[in-house]
C-alpha cells in the first residue's frame, strides 16, 4: 500500500518552503446535520475537523514546486475519507477559478473514497461542478494534473483523477472507480490499483514518493504557459536543419535505388526514435496510455520536452507496427499540446499500422482516423521528419501536410514494395524494380512535393520551430 500522509504534510512535501497561499472561497448556506438533515451529521463533521486541524476534506493554495507556480489541491483522507461534499465542492471551484485567472497549472493530490451520503445526491452532484470546472480550464489552455494517493476511488478519480491531462500514481495505492467495500466480492483486487491502470493506459506513470517532487516540476516548468516554441521558417532545400526537429544521427549520402532506400531503413544499425528524442531534447517526460484500455509503450513514444529553454510535444513511432493505442495516445498528445499552444514535433517510423486480427477488433482504423484528424485540425505548428520506413497510411497519419522532412535513411511509400509486388502479381525478383517504380526515395518524395527537404548531417544546430507553410 502506499504512504498516506495528511494533506499538509503532502503540501510540506511538495511545495518549496513558504510558497503556500491558501486560496479563499465563498462557502454557502450552512444548514444544521447538512442538506439531507441527517442526524449527526455535524458532530461528525466536528470530530473530523478536530481529529485533522481541517474544515473541510481538501486544501487549496497557490505554491511552487521546483520553482513552477501552480494551484494545489490536496485531499485530507483523515476528514470523512476525503469525501466530497457541498463544501468541498465550494473550495474547488475557487482553486480552479484562480488557475484560470493567473494560468496556473492545476495539481490535484488526491485521496478520497468518494461522494459524502451524508449529503446525498448534493455531494454526488459536486462532480458535475467540477466537471464543468475542468472543462473551463482546458478550454483556457491551463494544464491539469493528478497525482494518485491512497485510495483514489469514486467520484473522485472519474473527476479529478481520470479528468486530467496528466495522471501520475503513487506505488501501490488503490486507484478505481468502486471503492474497496462495494466491489464484487470475487474482483481481483490486483485491478485496483495504480500498476493496473497503468498497464491499462488509464493513467501515464507510477511515481516513487521520493521521485515525486522532481517529476511534477518537471511537468510544471515544461506545461506552464509561456514555455512553448517561437516560430520561424526555415529556408528550404537539402542541407537545411529544419525548425524542431534533430540532425540526421544515420550514414551520408542517398540512396541510390528504391531498394536501397528500403534497406537503409531497415538497417538495424541505424538510429530510431530515441536516439533522435535524446539528441534533441535536454530533457523529456512521458505520456502514456490511450484512456481507452490500452498502451503501446513499444510502437509509440509520446510526451513534452525542453529544447532550449521552450518546451515542444512529440509523437515518434518506433520502427514496429504501431498498434491501436499507439495512435489514440498520439492523438491525446496532439489535442494536448494544441489547447496549451505547444508546438508539435512527430517522428515517421513504422512499417505500417498493426494489421491482425486483434488490432482490427480494437479499433485501428477508427485509431489512425483520430490522428489524420488531431493533426489536420492543430492550431500549433507541427512538424514531421521521416527517420526510417514511412509505410502506408499508418505512417502517413502523424505527417505534417506541407511540413514534412526526411532523413536519408527514411522512404515514405503508399505501400511496401513487396505487397505491391504481390497486388500487382509479379514475382519476387521483381520487388526491387517495383520499389523503384513507386519513387519512395528521399530525393524522390522531395520532387513529387511530398516532403520538403532532406535532413542531412549539417553540423550547425536547428532553428526554432518551423510554420506549417507549403513547400516553396
Amino acid at each position: 500500500m502506499s504512504e498516506r500522509r495528511s494533506a499538509r504534510e503532502i503540501l510540506d512535501f511538495l511545495t518549496d518552503p513558504g510558497s503556500l497561499t491558501e486560496i479563499p472561497y465563498a462557502a454557502g448556506e450552512s444548514r444544521r446535520d447538512g442538506p439531507l438533515g441527517w442526524q449527526g451529521y455535524d458532530a461528525a463533521r466536528a470530530r473530523a475537523a478536530e481529529r485533522t486541524g481541517e474544515g473541510e476534506s481538501v486544501v487549496c493554495g497557490t505554491a511552487a514546486v521546483g520553482g513552477a507556480r501552480a494551484v494545489l489541491i490536496a485531499f485530507e483522507f483523515g476528514f470523512l475519507g476525503g469525501s466530497l461534499g457541498e463544501r468541498t465542492g465550494d473550495r474547488l471551484v475557487a482553486a480552479y477559478t484562480t488557475a484560470r485567472e493567473h494560468r496556473l497549472p492545476v495539481v490535484s493530490l488526491i485521496a478520497t473514497g468518494g461522494s459524502r451520503m451524508q449529503e446525498g445526491m448534493i455531494a454526488l452532484t459536486q462532480l458535475q461542478r467540477v466537471a464543468r470546472q475542468s472543462a473551463l480550464t482546458r478550454e483556457a489552455g491551463v494544464a491539469q494534473i493528478a497525482v494518485l494517493r491512497d485510495p483514489t476511488t469514486g467520484g473522485g478519480w472519474a473527476t479529478l483523477g481520470a479528468g486530467a491531462d496528466v495522471v501520475l500514481a503513487l506505488p501501490g495505492a488503490q486507484v478505481g472507480f468502486a471503492g474497496s467495500r462495494v466491489r464484487p466480492p470475487d474482483a481481483d483486487p490486483a485491478a485496483y490499483t495504480a500498476e493496473a491502470q497503468v498497464a491499462a493506459g488509464s493513467a501515464d506513470a507510477v511515481v516513487a514518493p521520493g521521485a515525486l517532487k522532481e517529476t511534477l516540476a518537471s511537468w510544471l516548468r515544461l506545461l506552464s504557459p509561456g514555455t512553448s516554441a517561437p516560430t520561424q521558417a526555415p529556408a528550404h532545400g537539402r542541407g537545411v536543419v529544419p525548425a524542431s526537429v534533430p540532425r540526421a544521427l544515420g550514414g551520408t549520402g542517398l540512396p541510390a535505388t528504391g531498394w536501397d532506400a528500403v534497406r537503409r531503413a531497415r538497417s538495424p544499425r541505424r538510429p530510431r526514435a530515441e536516439a533522435y528524442l535524446d539528441a534533441y531534447f535536454t530533457s523529456r517526460v512521458a505520456l502514456a496510455g490511450d484512456r481507452c484500455g490500452g498502451t503501446d509503450p513499444g510502437g509509440m513514444l509520446c510526451g513534452f520536452g525542453e529544447r532550449e529553454g521552450r518546451t515542444v510535444a512529440y509523437a515518434a513511432q518506433t520502427g514496429t507496427a504501431t498498434r491501436p493505442a499507439g495512435y489514440r495516445t498520439a492523438a491525446r498528445l496532439i489535442r494536448f499540446a494544441d489547447r496549451l499552444g505547444v508546438p508539435v514535433l512527430t517522428l515517421v517510423d513504422t512499417p505500417g499500422a498493426a494489421n491482425d486480427a486483434e488490432a482490427e477488433r480494437q479499433g485501428a482504423g477508427a485509431a489512425i482516423a483520430e490522428v489524420f484528424a488531431a493533426v489536420a485540425a492543430a492550431r500549433v505548428p507541427v512538424t514531421t521528419l521521416v527517420v526510417g520506413e514511412g509505410g502506408s497510411g499508418g505512417a502517413l497519419a502523424l505527417a505534417a501536410p506541407g511540413n514534412t522532412w526526411i532523413t536519408p535513411d527514411g522512404y515514405f511509400s503508399v505501400i511496401a514494395p513487396e505487397l505491391a509486388a504481390a497486388i500487382l502479381k509479379r514475382r519476387p525478383e521483381e520487388v526491387a524494380e517495383t520499389a523503384g517504380q513507386l519513387r519512395i526515395r528521399p530525393q524522390d518524395l522531395v520532387e513529387l512535393g511530398v516532403v520538403r527537404g532532406v535532413v542531412d548531417h549539417a553540423d550547425r544546430p536547428p532553428p526554432p520551430v518551423t510554420s506549417p507553410t507549403p513547400p516553396g
